[in-house]
């Protein structure tokens, strides 16, 4: 399963850098997370959490590979691409990337788990985001 590309644009401020001036290796977490949050916003759903009142959506693992530096005030593009969708669940391929070649620097896979509020257990997606994600995806 492979979805259609969605890219959102980052700048990078002195907020984001350490001491030598590169991204702190953590914000870039920040950076892909946004990009799923517009992933989804593209979708019709402007705020997860208003989808369904009992639903939450929390990061259930991930796994990143660090290839090369962004610096302060790069931009960078973040993509959010769905590549496995369940039942409970969302799996996407992240990338983040510098200039008109595309430097690639970070690479990533994030599982994104529906969560029931109360109890915290695995449960469906909503009906309406679970049908916008399908079309949203290429099977």
């Amino acid at each position: 399963m492979t979805s259609s590309s969605f890219v959102w644009p980052v700048r990078v401020y002195i907020e984001d850098t350490d001491a030598g001036g590169i991204v702190f290796y953590a914000n870039y977490l920040r950076f892909m997370e946004r990009a799923r949050t517009e992933f989804i916003r593209s979708l019709g759903f402007p705020r997860l959490e208003t989808v369904d009142l009992d639903a939450q959506f929390v990061v259930h693992s991930l796994a990143l590979q660090y290839h090369s530096p962004a610096r302060l005030d790069d931009e960078v593009a973040v993509s959010a691409n769905i590549v496995k969708l369940g039942r409970t669940y969302m799996e996407f391929e992240q990338n983040i990337t510098r200039g008109d070649e595309a430097e690639l620097l970070v690479s990533g896979r994030v599982k994104v788990a529906c969560i029931d509020k109360v109890s915290f257990k695995p449960r469906p997606i909503p009906g309406d985001l679970a049908l916008a994600l399908q079309k949203g995806i290429n099977v």
